[in-house]
């Protein structure tokens, strides 16, 4: 296989370079890593720059605003951005979530409806998957939908919402059928996050921000309007969510990754690391590679197959764990000056920043126990542990 950018491919990425480094506002560098929302106008204009440019929706159809490039271009994308410290369109769940599952499943109305203002980031998008009690278990849902007429009430409450206290809606999986169980009857809703008896509560983390919220629904009423495949057909249209999250991540977690190592070499060299601790860096940087060559043919599979293979489970599991001793291994360099938090320690408090906010890594977006299960029973073949 080989790895070299195509042509083509090679001009992308000089031409994205060239606008990623005078077009990125220098107050939003660093944005790139975490969700943040503290400027919510400034990362509007500069998603509205993006789609300007034409790198919002990469992998879109022209025909919805996007621009029928193929997944080594989004890669391209995700890795000079990242190296170029750029924050992520503020539409980030419309762009790689909502969207793509609104054009597979979406009617005409819908589309027509939603897909423009998710490129142009005049609306932001939230995912209401995840519950309190079902943990990683998307299976286990309880939210409820009652239809009514010609509109559904919905009752319950979901977790882990980024985005969630700045979005205008929200692409949510509920139970429709009570009788069901598992997998049946459930119904994918888009839910107006401006509805009355919708509340959000961010969930404040270690690292101070409020990345991620609580939504609680009481009474909500939604348009069958709004259902996104059959009613009682939820299941197969959150897979198709899951599987557009899942496509380019890998591709997306080794860029941070290596943006990371990259500044861990260089806090190396400023505080004079021990052969040790070069020693330790050293095996990040091998792990990193394995991580990018694993990345890589995840994409080709998608490429030659348009589904997922286990790639992902991997990447993820791995990147996590790879990111946490990452980030130790700086607080390691930086010594006593590693408990410091304030603006003014040593690199603006980054490093401790980091290091924190990695905890949450092996709990976000499957957590590594999940993902373990996964690689033991889909990739080796082993029984099923429950």
């Amino acid at each position: 296989m080989d790895l070299r950018d195509t042509p083509d491919e090679a001009a992308f990425r000089a031409e994205l370079r060239d606008w990623l480094a005078t077009g990125v506002p220098d107050e939003l560098r660093g944005y790139g890593f975490g969700v943040h929302t503290d400027d919510l106008e400034a990362l509007r204009a500069w998603s509205r720059s993006l789609h300007g440019a034409g790198y919002a929706g990469l992998t879109w159809a022209t025909e919805y605003g996007g621009a029928g490039a193929s997944l080594a271009h989004q890669a391209i994308f995700l890795e000079e951005s990242a190296r170029a410290e750029a924050p992520p369109h503020i539409g980030v769940i419309g762009l790689g979530m909502a969207g793509p599952t609104i054009i597979a499943f979406g009617s005409e109305e819908q589309k027509a409806r939603y897909l423009a203002p998710i490129l142009s980031a005049e609306e932001i998008w939230c995912q209401g998957f995840s519950e309190p009690d079902a943990g990683s278990d998307l299976a286990g849902v309880r939210a409820s939908a009652r239809l009514e007429g010609d509109r559904f009430v919905v009752d319950g409450q979901k977790v882990w919402s980024s985005y969630a206290h700045v979005a205008d809606h929200c692409i949510l999986l509920a139970r429709s059928d009570p009788a069901s169980e598992r997998h049946e009857g459930l119904t994918y809703l888009i839910v107006d996050m401006h509805a009355p008896g919708v509340e959000v509560r961010p969930l404040r983390q270690l690292t101070g921000d409020a990345e991620f919220n609580e939504i609680f629904l009481t009474g909500v009423e939604v348009p069958v309007a709004n259902v996104l495949g059959e009613i009682g057909g939820g299941w197969q249209v959150a897979m198709t969510t899951l599987l557009h999250e899942r496509g380019t991540l890998g591709i997306a977690l080794v860029a941070r990754l290596d943006l990371a190592l990259r500044k861990l070499v260089a806090l190396a060299r400023d505080r004079g690391a021990s052969a040790v601790q070069r020693d330790a860096i050293a095996r990040e940087w091998i792990e990193l590679e394995a991580l990018r060559l694993t990345a890589y043919r995840s994409l080709s599979t998608i490429a030659r197959t348009g589904v997922p293979g286990p790639e992902g489970s991997i990447l993820k599991l791995q990147w996590s764990e790879a990111n946490q001793r990452v980030t130790s291994l700086a607080l390691d360099l930086l010594g006593a000056d590693a408990a410091l938090r304030a603006a003014n320690a040593p690199y603006g408090g980054w490093w401790q920043q980091q290091q924190l906010r990695s905890r949450g890594n092996t709990i976000e977006a499957g957590t590594s126990e999940i993902l373990r299960s996964i690689v033991a029973e889909r990739v080796l073949g082993l029984p099923r542990s429950r």
